[in-house]
C-alpha cells in the first residue's frame, strides 16, 4: 500500500506550480519545521523546496523564499510561531499553519494561499473582513484533511484568508491550522471526525464540509465573541465552497 503522505513532484506539477506563480508579486517566505526521528520532515522541506525554486525572480531575488528550522536548534524560533509538532510549514510568522505535510491535493491550496498573500488580497467579501477586524479575541481554526481530498484545500484556503485578514490587521492570535490527519491522527480523533474536511474552532467542531464565507465568519463569532451554546456540528455540502 502506497504512503498517501508521500508524493512524487512530476515536471507537470512543477509547471502548473510555475505558471501559477507568475502572478506573485511580493515575496512570501515559507517557514519549515524539522526535527530528529520525524517521518514526513524531508516530505515537507521538499515540498517547500520545489515552490522556492519555480517560483520567479524579482530584482534578482526569489518571490518564495523558504527558511528551515530545527528543533533542538532552533528552540526559540518554535516558541515564537508557536510550533508544536513536526513537521509544521508556516506563513506570516505561524499566523498560517499547516501542521503535517501538505502534499497531494494540500498543494493547491498552499500555492493559491502564497499568491493571494504576495498579491495583499484575501478575495474575502469586504463585510467579511470588517467582521474579522472587530475580533478581540484569540482564534483558533483547525481544518483536518488528507492528501487525497479535493475539497480539502477550499476549506484550508478560506482559513488561511480569515487569518490572512486578521495578521493584516495586527492580530496575531488568530491562527488558521490545516492538519493532516494520517500524521495527527489525535487531532482527528479529538473531534471524533469521520470525514474531511472537517473544522474546529476554538476546540468546537463547527463544520463537516466546506463552508460558505458567511457562514464561517458567523460561527467564528457565536464561538469566539458571543459564547453562544453551540449544539453540535453543522454539516455544509461538500460543493459549497464559498470563494
Amino acid at each position: 500500500m502506497s504512503d498517501p503522505v508521500r508524493m512524487e513532484i512530476d515536471q507537470e506539477t512543477r509547471e502548473a506550480i510555475r505558471e501559477a506563480f507568475q502572478d506573485l508579486e511580493k515575496p512570501v517566505t515559507i517557514n519549515v519545521f524539522i526535527g530528529p526521528n520525524c517521518r514526513y520532515c524531508d516530505e515537507s522541506l521538499k515540498i517547500a523546496k520545489v515552490l522556492e525554486e519555480e517560483a520567479p525572480e524579482k530584482n534578482g531575488k526569489k518571490l518564495v523564499k523558504v527558511r528551515v528550522y530545527e528543533k533542538g536548534k532552533d528552540d526559540e524560533e518554535f516558541k515564537r510561531q508557536k510550533v508544536e509538532r513536526i513537521p509544521t510549514t508556516t506563513l506570516l510568522e505561524g499566523s498560517i499553519r499547516y501542521t503535517g505535510t501538505p502534499s497531494g491535493e494540500e498543494i493547491r491550496g498552499l500555492v493559491e494561499t502564497i499568491i493571494r498573500i504576495s498579491q495583499e488580497d484575501s478575495g474575502l467579501d469586504q463585510t467579511t473582513i470588517e467582521k474579522i477586524k472587530s475580533i478581540d479575541k484569540p482564534v483558533h481554526i483547525e481544518v483536518i484533511v488528507t492528501p487525497q481530498c479535493p475539497y480539502c484545500p477550499y476549506a484550508a484556503l478560506l482559513a488561511n484568508m480569515f487569518a490572512f485578514e486578521a495578521w493584516r490587521n495586527g492580530k496575531r492570535d488568530f491562527i488558521a491550522d490545516t492538519v493532516e490527519a494520517y500524521e495527527n491522527p489525535d487531532i482527528a480523533d479529538k473531534y471524533n471526525v469521520m470525514s474531511v474536511p472537517a473544522i474546529a474552532i476554538n476546540g468546537v467542531l463547527a463544520f463537516v464540509g466546506v463552508p460558505y464565507e458567511e457562514d464561517f465568519i458567523e460561527r467564528i463569532l457565536d464561538i469566539v465573541e458571543r459564547r453562544k451554546k453551540v449544539s453540535g456540528p453543522e454539516v455544509i455540502s461538500e460543493s459549497a465552497t464559498g470563494l
